[in-house]
């Protein structure tokens, strides 16, 4: 029961930061929103050093740094998806993405699937399909290379998430601050090279920022589930992180979707439920 309700914090708190970060990228280049974020969120982490502890072993740089790099990646690719939008199409196949690659990782490691994942995995197929299929002039499709982009944020996150569940149980949050100081550093790097093709516009910096931190409470609340359950189960979990996006872009952006697409919103959901029934 404390990794469900850790893992359902940590899917509501990567919907909010999701949401806030594409918002924030769609006013400046994806990379100056994220120069912002991620230091933000490595501030947070920095504060939750002294009551949560840190241990600092060879086996949580390792870890932690591979996990840097995939957020580093995950934090372009998302706000990028995002900011090309519809938020509520992009985001579930993301999710989708993001949950069956641990499914997977979590077999090989000796976690079984029973009826109900059995019956999940090809339901997230179609629900990919389903989800990317929309038509008509008044329908919200993404293109293809949102899709594409979409497909390589859920990767990323996923192996985010594979990275840090690597990482030795009694290491603290020591994974989450080596993962964003490499993550704040690539970014960094990143926009030094690129800076001229970052144009002059100003990001939002109160979103980004908030994207941030955000987005480090939910990766605090996911390492403590997975390090108190089935890394399967919690990532799945936490891969209904879509509820709380398509639930913003709705109210706030009045983003619409085509009938079908629905459908496959709500396969996405189903999909996702059966998986954590395992």
């Amino acid at each position: 029961m404390i990794a469900l309700l850790l893992a359902l914090g940590s899917s509501l708190a990567y919907g909010c930061a999701d949401f806030l970060g594409g918002l924030g990228a769609r006013k400046a280049h994806v990379l100056r929103t994220v120069m912002i974020a991620a230091p933000a969120s490595l501030a947070v982490e920095l504060l939750l050093w002294p009551s949560l502890g840190a241990s600092f072993s060879a086996a949580t740089l390792g870890w932690g740094a591979a996990s840097g790099v995939a957020s580093a990646a995950a934090f372009a690719l998302l706000y990028r998806t995002l900011a090309i939008g519809p938020m509520n199409v992009l985001s579930p196949v993301t999710a989708l993405v993001s949950a069956m690659l641990p499914v997977g990782v979590g077999l090989l490691q000796g976690e079984h699937l029973g009826m109900a994942g059995l019956v999940g995995l090809p339901l997230a197929l179609a629900a990919v399909v389903l989800v990317s299929a929309g038509h008509g002039a008044g329908s919200a499709r993404p293109s293809r290379t949102a899709l594409l982009l979409a497909l390589g944020a859920g990767a990323a996150i996923a192996l985010q998430l594979i990275f840090l569940h690597q990482a030795p149980s009694d290491s603290g949050v020591a994974p989450l601050i080596v993962g964003r100081t490499v993550s704040s550093a690539v970014t960094l790097a990143a926009a030094g090279v690129m800076y001229r093709k970052l144009g002059s516009e100003k990001p939002a910096y109160a979103m980004a920022a908030a994207a941030g931190v955000l987005d480090s409470v939910a990766n605090l609340l996911f390492l403590l589930a997975a390090r108190s359950g089935d890394l399967a189960v919690v990532a799945v979990i936490t891969a209904l992180y879509p509820a709380g996006t398509v639930l913003l872009a709705r109210s706030v952006l009045a983003e619409r979707i085509h009938r079908g697409q629905l459908v496959g919103l709500g396969t996405a959901a189903v999909a996702v439920s059966l998986l954590a029934l395992t």
